[in-house]
């Protein structure tokens, strides 16, 4: 799986982009809130990336952050919502604004993303709701810190809950360093 890409813009047609890694170009998908925060062409880029295969096609969509790639995956899960679809409904709100919208099951906010008709945002409110939380994405784009999401992810891939991750990280001190964030946050997770 490809997991993330770094390498120098050559092409930027909404939405897709055409990035240089080493004298192989690959064709990268993103969403519109990615695409506007892209540098010129000519630029070096890095983004994460979802690397999905189809019977017919083998897609790879980027992302700017963390936060854009976790919702991405959620969306894939929900019985209807495909790809394009999970990036239009990325491209049509900030994280942030998607996840309080869903935990306030907003019908109305949602049926204003192009091609999100009523009965898909009941859906992605029925079976999105219970999975992630207003407080989940607040933390990590609050602190602006990539120490702070290295500690974050790190925690997330020891096997601990999200909501538990933003309580014990929220207190630590924004400049610490990703090992002594780790250490701090197991501790306290430990008590």
């Amino acid at each position: 799986m490809i997991g993330r890409i770094k390498g120098i813009i050559l092409e930027k047609i909404p939405p897709h982009i055409l990035i240089d890694c080493n004298g192989v170009g690959y064709e990268i998908e993103v969403p519109m809130t990615t695409f506007y925060d892209l540098p010129e062409v000519g630029s070096e880029v890095t983004l994460l990336t979802h690397f999905l295969v189809r019977e017919d096609a083998q897609l790879l969509f980027g992302f700017a952050t963390d936060q854009e790639r976790i919702i991405f995956r959620k969306l894939l899960k929900v019985n209807g919502i495909g790809a394009k679809a999970s990036l239009s409904i990325l491209g049509g709100m900030t994280v942030q604004e998607l996840t309080h919208t869903i935990q306030a099951q907003d019908v109305t906010s949602l049926t204003k993303i192009p091609g999100v008709g009523k009965k898909t945002a009941e859906r992605l409110i029925l079976e999105l709701k219970d999975k992630f939380s207003d407080s989940e994405f607040k933390l990590t784009s609050n602190a602006n810190s990539t120490e702070m999401s290295d500690i974050q992810n790190a925690l997330s891939a020891l096997g601990y809950n999200q909501k538990d991750i933003v309580i014990v990280t929220k207190d630590l001190d924004k400049n610490i360093s990703v090992n002594e964030g780790i250490k701090k946050a197991l501790k306290l997770l430990s008590n």
